[in-house]
């Protein structure tokens, strides 16, 4: 399982794309909690992976340490990240970011059919100049403002 990981975790960190997929379950689900999204199947992967990879050029994690019961794998480590653009409706400082982060594994015919990337926001809105709350707002909408 960790073999997986740690494969994903290389070709994430080289923005290769066709490898990332290899690696995949046609059935994945990649859930990122702090931007509020979950993309299924390997389609919805590609143009997400695409789509984080171009706000995030310099892409790059290790993992520092796992552990599993046999079916789920956990990793935790560091990311390191620029964010760019204007996705998230901010003009961040250009200043790469380091950002712990923990990782969920579900695994299904001996490739990767679950990710949960877990990463706390406010840090990564921190380290890059932006209002977490305006990020929040452009992921979540205005209705999230009003009930925080």
């Amino acid at each position: 399982m960790f073999e997986l990981a740690q494969a994903l975790a290389i070709a994430k960190s080289k923005q290769d794309l066709p490898a990332a997929m290899t690696l995949l379950h046609p059935e994945m689900a990649l859930e990122t909690p702090a931007f509020g999204t979950t993309a299924r199947g390997r389609a919805e992967n590609e143009k997400v992976l695409a789509r984080f990879f171009a706000s995030f050029p310099d892409y790059h994690v290790e993992l520092d340490g796992h552990a599993d019961d046999g079916e789920t794998l956990v990793c935790w480590g560091t990311a390191w990240m620029t964010m760019t653009g204007n996705r998230f409706g901010v003009e961040p400082n250009g200043r790469r970011a380091q950002v712990p982060v923990f990782i969920q594994f579900a695994f299904a015919d001996d490739l990767i059919a679950g990710e949960r990337f877990c990463f706390d926001l406010s840090v990564l809105c921190a380290q890059s100049g932006v209002s977490t709350d305006a990020v929040r707002r452009k992921l979540f909408g205005e209705n999230l403002s009003r009930q925080l």
